[in-house]
């Protein structure tokens, strides 16, 4: 599945934003793979913190593999060191089977968290271990198909807004400024932001100063593909 948008939400955005419009029409629509399954999404989530999307992919594979479709039950009778085992650390191991654990004995309710509004979802995602407020917009986005989730902790949307808005830095007060123009809509605009981050436009670069090295003079950036592809090379400080 990917995330549903369309003309609504593309011509919303294009109407408030002359430059997201530009973005828009020359990269076209954007194809973004979700999973629908709260449970697995955490799990996938959790997994993908502070590493490449491809070696997230080859540990989430090596799962699926061992065990087919991942339930608590099944992740719960694992344990830790069969966790480990296909490639993630023993913290992340630790995370995902008391999770498996939490879901199990009630004290974490899916259904609950999939009917909260984004604010208190996240507030309840953020009280799971393993899972700081980076990860639980993630988790909104890819699992739950919100459509206003604009992340100021992802650092490849600072970058995107950076190249797009020709910003040398992103600070609090202009970020929120740019997610007020972008709502009821933050999703999709997260979505083009990513592409201009990862180099889907050549023609942008990214307007942070280099750092002044001996003897050097000061360079812009170049946009270069982010090393994940699902947010690029964000980490939730809490893995």
């Amino acid at each position: 599945m990917f995330f549903r948008y369309g003309t609504k939400e593309t011509e919303y955005l294009k109407a408030r934003d002359a430059r997201l419009k530009s973005l828009i029409e020359r990269i076209g629509h954007i194809d973004r793979e979700t999973d629908p399954d709260l449970f697995s999404s955490v799990i996938r989530h959790i997994i993908g913190q502070q590493i490449s999307s491809k070696a997230q992919k080859t540990i989430w594979n090596r799962m699926l593999d061992a065990f087919g479709v991942l339930t608590p039950d099944v992740i719960a009778a694992a344990g830790i060191p069969r966790l480990q085992s296909f490639g993630m650390t023993f913290r992340k191991a630790d995370y995902i089977a008391g999770f498996a654990s939490d879901v199990l004995r009630g004290k974490v309710d899916l259904g609950a968290i999939e009917r909260m509004t984004d604010e208190d979802a996240i507030r309840t995602l953020t009280g799971i271990r393993g899972i700081g407020t980076w990860t639980a917009e993630m988790i909104l986005l890819f699992s739950l198909g919100r459509p206003d989730i604009l992340s100021f902790g992802d650092l490849a949307i600072q970058r995107g807004l950076r190249m797009v808005y020709h910003h040398k830095a992103i600070t609090p007060a202009l970020f929120r400024k740019y997610k007020r123009r972008f709502s009821p809509y933050g999703s999709v605009a997260s979505l083009y932001l990513w592409a201009a981050a990862a180099g889907a436009d050549p023609e942008l670069r990214d307007y942070a100063p280099m750092p002044v090295k001996k003897g050097r003079s000061r360079k812009r950036r170049k946009a270069l593909p982010t090393p994940q592809s699902v947010s690029g090379p964000s980490a939730d400080p809490r893995t």
